[in-house]
Order: C-alpha cells, then structure tokens, then sequence
C-alpha cells in the first residue's frame, strides 16, 4: 500500500493542496457571512432565511467535503515519509491543522445557533474570528515551506 501512495505522491499532495485552498476559502467567507447575518438580518425575516441558506450550502457542500478530502490526503502523506517526526515544524503544523479544524467546529455551531434564532454573538465577534484561520494559515505555510522550527 505504501509504494503505491509513494507512486500517486505527486497526486495526493495535488488534491491535498486543492482540498486546502477549498476549504481555506470557506474558512475566510462564512465567518463574514456572519458578520453580515448577524448585524442585518432579524430572526424570520426573508434575509434572515438567504444567509442560512448560504451558511448551511457553503458548509455542507463546500468546506466539510473539501476539509475531509484535506485530512484524509494529508494522512496519506504521512506514509510517504514527507514529515520530519523529529523536526519541530511538523508537530507546529499539526497543532495549527488542528485548530483549524476546531475553528470549522466552531463555526458550525454557530451555523446551528443562526439556524434556530439563537445568535447571541455580535458581527465584531465574527469579525475578530475572521483572523483565526488566516493566522492559523500563516503558521501552516511558514512551518512546511521555510521550516525555521
């Protein structure tokens, strides 16, 4: 099985780099998605019900299955040999995969809280939010590419 993830290398980290500007993307749009929802839009109203419909389709069509294919590629990788167990860069870029994925978390939750009229967080807080994942981004690339760690 390993040599032929070795083999497919080249295409699994062409997907995986996909998958993570696909869901990067998401990342960046639906915090701003709140921003606008929660300082616009009232509960019931016709602006209320397109923000969650572009809320919901954003996460479920385009940052789950593009944040799945991401991992999954990215697991993948690690039988190839590409991370240095030993370096610190790899276990920096973990912790910042992982609170990635835990910002999508928690950017999920709040899809459910706008879904039930239940939004208590004001749009500066989606605002300031909207930074998490370009930081988190910023680390990921700096800790694989210039490896300083």
């Amino acid at each position: 099985m390993s040599d032929l993830v070795f083999a497919l290398s080249p295409w699994i980290k062409s997907l995986h780099v996909m998958a993570v500007i696909a869901w990067m993307a998401g990342l960046f749009y639906l915090p701003r998605l709140y921003v606008y929802h929660a300082e616009r839009a009232t509960v019931g109203s016709e602006l209320d019900q397109t923000f969650q419909i572009m809320e919901e389709k954003l996460l479920r069509l385009i940052m789950n299955p593009s944040m799945i294919v991401a991992w999954v590629a990215g697991l993948l990788l690690l039988s190839t040999g590409v991370f240095d167990w030993g370096a610190a860069w790899s276990w920096i870029k973990i912790a910042a995969v992982l609170a990635m994925t835990g910002a999508h978390g928690w950017m999920a939750k709040r899809r459910k809280e706008f879904a039930a009229g239940q939004n208590t967080r004001t749009g500066r807080t989606y605002r300031l939010f909207n930074e998490v994942p370009t930081v988190l981004m910023v680390v990921i690339v700096i800790a694989v590419i210039v490896r300083p760690f």
